[in-house]
Order: structure tokens, then C-alpha cells, then sequence
């Protein structure tokens, strides 16, 4: 269970990672925010399932795509949501909601 929620949170800050290369190399902005936007959205619906997944999917795709907003860590937000607003517990491939 714990080892799921880690592996998440660590793709969750490598993608976040991934997001802001487009400020270690300016030139080459555009073109890698046009290949990560769609990309990224996709990773989110894919790490997230549901409605909510699909949502955060969206806002990550808007985010990476304009300019000025990469610096958004949308990934690690949303595993921060999952686990520790949310407070979701995964078991195997059942996710159960704490609703203490």
C-alpha cells in the first residue's frame, strides 16, 4: 500500500520535473511545452483514475501548454489531494476512501 503511494509521489516529482526543463533551456520553450502538454495530460489520467483524474488531466494539459504556468507542480498537487486531502488508501487494485 505505502509502496504504491511512494512510487507515485516520486513519478509525481519527476514529472513536475520534467514540466519546468523549459526554463533550464529557453530557446527551445515552445517545442518542448508542445510535446509535454499533451503527454503530460495523459500521464495524469493515467495515474489518476475517475472523473477526477480526467480533471486534473485537463488542468495539466492547459497548465504545461501556457506559457508562464509550468512552474505549477500540477502532479505532486494532485498526489498531495489523493492522499493527504482525500486521505485514500489503496489495496491492491481497490482504492478505498477514508471518510474519517
Amino acid at each position: 500500500m505505502t509502496e504504491n503511494k511512494t512510487k507515485k509521489l516520486g513519478l509525481s516529482i519527476l514529472f513536475d520535473a520534467i514540466g519546468m526543463l523549459s526554463y533550464i533551456f529557453p530557446p527551445f520553450t515552445e517545442i518542448i511545452d508542445i510535446a509535454w502538454a499533451p503527454l503530460a495530460g495523459w500521464l495524469m489520467t493515467k495515474m489518476y483514475k475517475g472523473n477526477v483524474g480526467k480533471a486534473a488531466g485537463f488542468f495539466t494539459l492547459i497548465e504545461e501548454g501556457v506559457p508562464g504556468l509550468d512552474f505549477i507542480p500540477t502532479f505532486t498537487l494532485m498526489w498531495i489531494y489523493t492522499y493527504v486531502v482525500k486521505k485514500e488508501k489503496v489495496q491492491g487494485d481497490v482504492v478505498e476512501v477514508d471518510a474519517s
